[in-house]
């Protein structure tokens, strides 16, 4: 009986650290535009650039579901050692537009999230991280 109670615990305490994950403030981006230009390759997103930079620290912190929410689905998405993955998300145009199993060299943001599906880092760079 103490292993069943146990374990309600665990999945209670497991669901509600997920139902508590953080909701970021991405005022001034137009998140439909940055959908609607998969892989960046119309452009669209480079406009984006700065504004997705200051940004940096609000996506810091969320969920890999939350982020699929916001930014939808990567345009790469890598898995890394110790269960990390990371989500790539191009701001312009690159090789990758024409056939996606070619590396692009292209503008890049790489989010990293943590085994528990939390990002703790992104960076900014051409080609992927």
């Amino acid at each position: 009986m103490k292993k069943i109670i146990n374990g309600f615990i665990g999945i209670f305490l497991l669901i509600s650290t997920m139902a508590c994950t953080k909701q970021p403030k991405l005022e001034g981006l137009d998140l439909e535009t940055w959908k609607s230009d998969r892989g960046g390759c119309q452009g669209k997103r480079l406009a984006m650039l700065e504004k997705v930079k200051s940004l940096k620290e609000e996506i810091r912190g969320v969920s890999a579901n939350d982020m699929d929410d916001y930014f939808g689905k990567p345009d790469i998405q890598q898995l890394a050692d110790r269960n990390q993955k990371y989500y790539i998300y191009f701001f312009e145009p690159g090789t990758h537009c024409q056939n996606k199993t070619q590396k692009s060299s292209a503008l890049s943001m790489g989010i990293r999230f943590s085994a528990m599906g939390i990002a703790t880092e992104i960076t900014f760079q051409h080609g992927t991280p």
